[in-house]
């Protein structure tokens, strides 16, 4: 039942978390276009996107 309510979190949470990144990649005007584009691709792999951004590009989600 714990892992059932784990999986349903991150269904609905991921999702949030990757729109919120993508919102904050377009706003940002320290990147690249390039870079912009891989962080775009990274960020649709199942929760390392996100994860990512956070600590190596000093990125937020809000």
């Amino acid at each position: 039942m714990k892992l059932f309510f784990e999986i349903l979190i991150s269904v609905i949470l991921h999702p949030i978390a990757m729109i919120l990144m993508w919102i904050n990649l377009l706003a940002r005007d320290d990147l690249e276009p390039s870079r912009k584009l891989i962080w775009f691709i990274v960020s649709i792999i199942w929760g390392l996107g996100p994860i990512l951004y956070l600590l190596v590009e000093d990125g937020s989600l809000w």
